[in-house]
């Protein structure tokens, strides 16, 4: 299996809101497989479809420590929210950059699983911040979003330099 390719900031595509998804098929559980091991293959805990251009409301999250516990949500959405936690959160599509950012500390969420199964989830501490962030993306929305302009022009600014040197572009 091939890794998805993972778009990074400020790809405009990252600014794409995902549409629901309408039937789970083949195809659909083809995707969420792929989108989980791109997902373990940069050793991230959460990727939303939205970041590999794929723009349907589909979440991969593992947040366990051995990698091993994966939680496939799609067409998630929050139902109840409750308390607050900041935590310095990071993300696939804007490596090596990691900001404050205030959520939830606690969720409640109605999903549909690979097998077409609604159900209900209820979340805290780093899963709701994870299931919240990768929800963002969705949306169209980034974790630099909630920093200043001037810190995001500057992260934009130093992922242009890496990406230019990356691939010897200047």
């Amino acid at each position: 299996m091939h890794p998805l390719e993972i778009l990074e900031f400020p790809d405009p595509r990252l600014r794409t809101v995902a549409s629901p998804v309408k039937t789970i098929n083949g195809e659909i559980v083809k995707f969420t497989e792929r989108l989980l091991f791109t997902m373990y293959g940069a050793s991230g805990i959460g990727l939303a479809a939205s970041q590999v251009n794929f723009h349907q409301r589909i979440i991969a999250i593992d947040i366990s420590e051995t990698k091993d516990d994966p939680l496939i949500l799609i067409n998630p959405k929050i139902i109840e929210r409750a308390g607050e936690i900041e935590s310095n959160e990071g993300c696939l599509s804007i490596p090596g950059f990691y900001e404050p950012v205030k959520r939830f500390s606690e969720i409640s969420i109605e999903a549909i699983n690979p097998n077409g199964d609604k159900f209900f989830l209820e979340a805290t501490e780093l899963l709701a911040i994870c299931i919240q962030h990768e929800i963002d993306h969705l949306d169209g929305k980034l974790f630099v979003d909630y920093v200043s302009k001037t810190k995001r022009q500057l992260i934009r600014k130093k992922l242009k330099k890496t990406n230019s040197n990356r691939t010897g572009v200047n």
